[in-house]
């Protein structure tokens, strides 16, 4: 059974969503990084792109896959977690921790209603 944290919210594409105050800290959960295997590489936004709830923001490669990460809400990307550049596999490891991937000063505070809370998502990944 994945890990899925009373504290954050999710999406239905399994990222993860940590607030803090204006701004959130995003990551893939537990159970996205077990269905994708090792991850060996990450593509990120820059520092200052804006992006779009529901729209990709950079992408996953594992060795099985290659996958989208998905913005959870809109707004401008105030950090990169460029640690994950020489070590992807943080991502496996600690994906709720170390493994964050970008934080994000969100742009509509409503947008936070239309992601899971820990028991929803706990139902959505069955």
């Amino acid at each position: 059974m994945s890990d899925v944290p009373n504290d954050l919210k999710y999406t239905e594409d399994h990222e993860w969503v940590r607030i803090e105050g204006d701004e959130v800290v995003v990551g893939v959960t537990d159970y996205a990084q077990g269905e994708l295997g090792d991850v060996v590489f990450l593509e990120f936004p820059e520092v200052d792109d804006e992006v779009e709830q529901g729209q990709p923001f950079g992408s996953i490669e594992a060795v099985k896959t290659v996958a989208d990460l998905y913005a959870p809400l809109t707004g401008k990307v105030t950090a990169i977690n460029s640690k994950l550049d020489d070590e992807p596999e943080t991502v496996n490891s600690d994906p709720y921790g170390e493994g964050w991937l970008i934080k994000i000063a969100i742009s509509d505070r409503g947008e936070l209603d239309s992601l899971m809370d820990a028991e929803t998502y706990q139902e959505h990944i069955g």
